[in-house]
């Protein structure tokens, strides 16, 4: 019987491993095939406390884990395949184990939506982004793309126009998919232009990018169009697929939370990108990992104080600084 499994690997995940491991409690972190979340897409990290040079986002995220393991957390680079949350104990299951467990902590992320095209991949995090909040500061003075209709994508534009000379928007539709006081706040931006019925068919660019093949989508028309970078804003996809009908979910897929920590499971937390679809910062995300790993052991202290202890002492709860 576990006390804590918590199923993520990017910072709400590793975070919450930090603190549940230093209150003793041992937690088992099923870290996916490939642990660290989106950071291990990201090239520099320049927004995250304590790294006034910045730092390399897998860096950051193997600085992260170690920092884990040293206080005891158990990392396994397995992903979860099922859960049941139905009945106590509660039940993960990977293609090997099926882990019971007392409290679970999910922090399975969101995925940006992607593109798809050629040079998409090859140029991730050299010209290439889907946060301008972690990488606009980069571009300063130049021409940046923002691909994207919808709040998200105008949020991204407006933002980027404090450090680009100017930033195009390139939409597939004629019109805006955003709410109205978004689409007319972009459109006041002097520094904001648009492209209208047009698709991004590759980006182009060997070491960084230097622009985008795009196609005309009212007479099928392919041209070249140059910029320094582009952000893609069509969105993001919680990764809940393993929890339908475990927890509740809103339209989107992402986990409902009345206070950002708690589901509708009792004795399982939630942190991370799976449920704030507003910030999504790995600072933020760290700091709900620290909050579940916080309730999940005040979860555990009133349940063991009711109940016989596990096999084993948990031990005291760290001091908290």
């Amino acid at each position: 019987m576990e006390r804590v499994v918590v199923i993520g690997s990017g910072p709400a995940g590793l975070t919450a491993a930090v603190y549940a491991a230093r209150a003793n409690l041992a937690p088992l972190v099923l870290a996916g095939g490939l642990y660290g979340g989106q950071l291990m897409l990201t090239t520099d990290v320049e927004n995250y406390p304590g790294f006034p040079e910045g730092i390399l986002g897998p860096e950051l995220m193997t600085k992260i884990r170690e920092q884990a393991e040293r206080f005891g957390a158990r990392i396994l680079d397995v992903d979860a395949t099922s859960v049941d949350f139905a009945a106590k104990p509660l039940v993960v299951n990977t293609p090997d184990e099926a882990y019971r467990a007392r409290t679970v902590i999910v922090a399975t992320g969101a995925s940006a939506r992607w593109l798809g095209v050629p040079g998409e991949e090859l140029l991730r995090g050299r010209g290439v982004s889907t946060c301008a909040t972690c990488d606009g500061a980069f571009f300063k003075e130049r021409h940046i793309v923002v691909v994207g209709g919808g709040d998200s994508a105008m949020e991204e534009a407006l933002f980027l126009t404090r450090f680009g000379r100017r930033v195009t928007v390139v939409h597939r539709r004629d019109g805006l998919r955003a709410s109205k006081i978004m689409a007319e706040r972009a459109r006041a931006n002097p520094k904001i232009d648009f492209m209208w019925n047009t698709a991004v068919e590759a980006v182009l660019g060997d070491e960084k990018v230097i622009g985008l093949r795009l196609r005309n989508l009212l007479d099928e028309s392919l041209f070249d169009f140059d910029c320094d970078a582009v952000f893609i804003a069509i969105g993001h996809t919680p990764n809940t697929e393993i929890l339908r009908g475990q927890l509740d979910l809103d339209s989107a897929g992402y986990i409902l939370s009345p206070d950002g920590t708690l589901t509708s499971a009792e004795g399982v937390f939630v942190a991370g990108d799976v449920y704030d679809h507003r910030y999504r910062q790995a600072i933020t995300a760290a700091g709900s990992g620290c909050r579940a790993a916080m309730d999940a052991e005040r979860y555990l202290e009133a349940l063991e104080f009711a109940s016989p202890p596990l096999t084993g002492s948990a031990g005291a709860s760290s001091e908290r600084r």
